[in-house]
C-alpha cells in the first residue's frame, strides 16, 4: 500500500511540474537568459567554439 501511495505522490508532482513548464511556455516566459555568447546549447556558441 506504502509503494502505491509514495508512485501518486510523485506522478502528481511530476504532473504538476510538467503543468507549470507548459503555463509558463504559453504566456512567453522563458528559462533563457537571452545571452547566447555564454549559453552552452546555442549554435553561436559551437561556431565560436570551433574557430579556437
Amino acid at each position: 500500500m506504502g509503494t502505491i501511495l509514495v508512485s501518486g505522490i510523485l506522478i502528481l508532482i511530476a504532473g504538476l511540474g510538467v503543468r507549470s513548464i507548459i503555463r509558463d511556455k504559453r504566456s512567453g516566459k522563458s528559462s533563457c537568459g537571452g545571452s547566447c555568447a555564454h549559453c552552452k546549447g546555442c549554435a553561436a556558441s559551437f561556431a565560436s567554439e570551433e574557430k579556437k
